[in-house]
């Protein structure tokens, strides 16, 4: 409910900085200090709110999905979830650490201390003037685990709350400390969610080409076959069915061996429609 506790600070689609910084925010939020600072981290990195000049303005999208009697307005949904997703391990704004799990860890399974050194390797290659301890590596490791692969049980009320990204079956703890990725369908993915996500993975690393080789989208750093772990088949099929889902403006096309997909002018409305399809 964290997203949404920082969604009802909102006035006029502003939430002011103080919200999150005065003496009263503890009470404002009904959560410890810490926790404040958590819930403006994640709504940020969740691409909820956005900074700007007079604080924190809230996104359309989320506008939309978390109001009173909008799409979903308790995160209940499994398209929340997945679009919450997308944008830590696809978007990477605030989530180094999410977006290098799915996007560079290739090993069929892995604990936790398998990914320190790798991962603090990946943090230097991107700004080697700053310095990250190894229990800063540790714990983010821990609290990006855990969200997708809760523990079986705990000592806390926290500990047997299910996270919001835990029902997505991404990650699978198959032993004691051991993770692994559950690749192949992923029944509660929406192909509303998938061609948002594919238009925006676009938009970001193929702007102005109209089409998009199958490859790119099932391999590509940042893709959508990538972030959801999905497998080739099962992309091919949600590629195929784009073509009736968007009335062809995505279409797939597989001719001499050429797999691909095509894409023809979307509007930001038949962006947003893609997203309200996905709570229909």
């Amino acid at each position: 409910m964290w997203l949404k506790k920082a969604f009802d600070q909102a006035v006029g689609g502003l939430i002011t900085k103080s919200t999150f910084a005065d003496e009263d925010a503890i009470a404002c939020f009904g959560v410890g200090k810490n926790m404040v600072a958590s819930i403006r981290h994640w709504a940020l990195a969740c691409g909820v709110v956005r900074e700007a000049a007079d604080g924190f303005r809230v996104g359309s999208l989320a506008t939309e999905i978390l109001q009173d009697g909008g799409l979903d307005p308790y995160a209940e949904s499994p398209s929340t979830a997945w679009l919450a997703h997308w944008q830590l391990a696809g978007r990477c704004f605030r989530s180094t650490t999410w977006h290098w799990l799915f996007n560079h860890v290739t090993a069929p399974s892995f604990t936790r201390q398998e990914l320190e050194e790798p991962l603090a390797r990946y943090a230097r290659e991107l700004d080697p003037k700053h310095r990250l301890s190894v229990s800063t590596i540790s714990r983010d490791l821990e609290t990006c685990l855990r969200s997708y692969a809760p523990r079986a049980g705990g000592g806390s009320p926290e500990d047997f709350a299910e996270p919001l990204l835990g029902e997505l079956g991404l990650l699978q703890e198959v032993h004691k400390g051991q993770y692994a990725f559950r690749r192949g369908p992923k029944a509660s993915l929406h192909n509303g969610v998938f061609a948002y996500a594919l238009v925006d993975f676009w938009n970001r690393e193929a702007e102005g080409q109209s089409s998009l080789a199958f490859e790119t989208v099932a391999y590509g750093e940042g893709s959508p076959g990538r972030v959801f772990k999905l497998d080739e088949e099962t992309i091919a099929q949600r590629l195929i069915a784009l073509s009736d889902f968007t009335g062809r403006k995505l279409e797939w096309t597989d001719s001499a061996g050429l797999k691909q997909v095509h894409r023809k002018e979307l509007s930001k409305e038949d962006i947003k429609n893609m997203i309200r399809r996905a709570y229909e």
